[in-house]
């Protein structure tokens, strides 16, 4: 690491935690999801208090067979030791059953630590995405 940018071993790990977080999304896969993401995570949306990964399954399971799709472009990626930051911007569209998609967009920041079995998952996130027409 030099200047706080992430080698390339690491940079191309926490691109793939993203990759693999947006395609387990589209298949409805909650425990691949789960699975990249610390115990103590916390979530932070507009207009809620701060969430853990305990409330983030509980909604997750209501959303029931809801369908997810979306692109993610990460546009910062940093690397601080075993901690490192991403600005994401994201597209989704949330589709439920019978129902009419939903758009949201926008931006997310997003902490992720290397645990101790090496793999770097989310620890922190704030999502800034808002419905668009």
């Amino acid at each position: 690491m030099q200047g706080g940018k992430p080698t390339t071993d690491d940079a191309t790990a926490i691109r793939q935690v993203v990759e693999t977080w947006m395609a387990a999304s589209r298949k409805g896969d909650l425990e691949t999801v789960l699975g990249l993401m610390t115990d103590d995570v916390v979530f932070m949306v507009p207009g809620k208090e701060p969430f853990g990964k305990e409330a983030f399954t509980a909604a997750s399971r209501k959303m029931g067979e809801m369908k997810i799709d979306g692109e993610s472009e990460i546009v910062e990626l940093n690397l601080l030791g075993d901690w490192a930051y991403i600005r994401n911007r994201i597209d989704m569209t949330a589709r439920p059953p019978g129902g009419e998609p939903v758009r949201r967009s926008g931006y997310t920041l997003t902490l992720l630590r290397k645990e101790n079995d090496g793999r770097w998952r989310l620890a922190r996130d704030a999502n800034l995405l808002a419905a668009t027409g």
